[in-house]
C-alpha cells in the first residue's frame, strides 16, 4: 500500500521519496545481496551487476566489437568499475522504466561518461536524450536491439529484445518491472488488460530459449506465491528447489527463459485452466487482474 501511495504522488516528489528510502537502505546494507555473474553467450556476454536491495543492473558487450550498453545503471560507481574491468567500450544506457532504482543513476553516470546516449520510453527518465517506442530499434556494436513498449507498472515501460545478427544464436530480453521470474511487476499505473497484452502477447511471443534478465531478486517470493495459485505445479516445485539453493551460495536466480515463465509463472498462465480455476474466472484479462490483486497482499 505505501508503495502505491508513493508512486501515486507527483513525479518529482515520488522520485525523491523513493531516493531518500533507497539510500537509507545502502548505508545500512553492508553487502551486495548477491554476487555478480558473467554469462557468456556466443556473439554477447550479460553481466550481473547486483544493485540496492534486490534490483539488478546488466551490462551487456558485444564480443566482436566490445561496444557495451548498461541497462537501469542505478549504482554509476559499480557500473564504472566494471567497465573498467572488462576493457569494454561503454557507449549506452537501456532505461526500462522511471521509477528512481531504475534511472536514478542516469545523471550521475552521464556527469561521468559524458555522450552516453540514453534510451527509455518515458519523459520522466532522467539524462534521456533518445525517446524509443515499440519496435524501435538500434545497434549496440554488431547487436541487434529491439524496444518493446510494456506499459503497466508504469506508462512509459520498455522491455529490450536483444540478439545477434546471425539466425539461431542466443536471444536475451531485459525486462525490468514488467515480467520478473515467476511473478510480474505491481499494475502501479496501467491495467490488467495492459499486462496482458505485454506478458502474453508480446513477450509470450518470443523465442522460448530467450534468456529473461529480470529488474529485481524477487524470485522466491514470487514462486511462493505461483505455489499457492497451483499446488500441484511440478515445474513450481523444482524451480522453488533450485532458487533456494542459489539464494543459499548468495547467487542471482536470473536469468530463466521465455519458456520456463510458461510453466511455472502464474502471470504467464492465465490462459491455462488451473490458475482460472483458482481464481473463479473463465477469462485470461480477468484473472490477470484477480491473481495481481491477490499477490498485491500475499505474505
Amino acid at each position: 500500500m505505501l508503495a502505491r501511495f508513493v508512486n501515486s504522488l507527483p513525479s518529482g516528489l515520488s522520485q525523491r521519496i523513493t531516493k531518500l528510502y533507497f539510500r537509507a537502505l545502502i548505508r545500512n546494507q553492508r553487502e551486495a545481496h548477491s554476487s555478480q555473474e558473467d554469462h557468456q553467450y556466443k556473439n554477447m556476454d550479460v553481466k550481473i551487476l547486483p544493485a540496492l536491495q534486490d534490483n539488478y543492473m546488466y551490462l551487456i558487450v558485444d564480443k566482436a566489437t566490445k561496444e557495451a550498453a548498461i541497462v537501469d545503471p542505478v549504482e554509476p560507481k559499480t557500473v564504472l568499475k566494471a567497465v573498467e574491468e572488462q576493457g569494454v567500450n561503454l557507449t549506452t544506457v537501456l532505461t526500462t522504466h522511471h521509477h528512481w532504482d531504475h534511472a536514478g543513476g542516469n545523471e550521475d553516470l552521464i556527469k561521468e561518461r559524458p555522450g552516453l546516449i540514453v534510451y527509455g520510453g518515458d519523459d520522466r527518465i532522467g539524462a534521456l536524450t533518445k525517446k524509443v517506442e515499440h519496435n524501435t530499434k538500434f545497434n549496440i556494436g554488431n547487436l541487434n536491439v529491439q524496444c518493446l513498449f510494456t506499459p503497466c507498472h508504469t506508462t512509459g515501460h520498455i522491455c529490450y529484445f536483444v540478439t545477434a545478427p546471425e539466425e539461431g544464436n542466443d536471444s536475451v530480453v531485459f525486462t525490468g518491472d514488467t515480467l520478473f521470474l515467476g511473478g510480474c511487476g505491481r499494475f502501479f499505473e496501467g491495467t490488467a488488460d495492459q499486462m496482458y497484452k505485454a506478458l502474453i502477447t508480446i513477450l509470450s511471443s518470443l523465442p522460448d530459449h530467450t534468456k529473461v534478465f529480470c529488474g529485481h531478486e524477487y524470485t522466491l517470493q514470487n514462486l511462493k506465491f505461483a505455489a499457492h495459485v497451483e499446488p500441484t505445479n511440478e515445474n513450481v516445485k523444482t524451480k522453488i528447489s533450485w532458487s533456494q539453493d542459489r539464494r543459499n551460495q548468495g547467487k542471482p536466480t536470473v536469468p530463466s527463459t521465455i519458456g520456463e515463465e510458461k510453466l511455472y509463472n502464474p502471470f504467464m498462465r492465465v490462459t491455462e485452466l488451473a490458475v482460472q480455476n483458482h481464481t473463479g474466472k473463465n477469462d485470461p484479462i480477468d484473472t490477470m487482474k484477480a491473481i495481481r490483486l491477490e499477490k498485491d497482499t500475499f505474505k
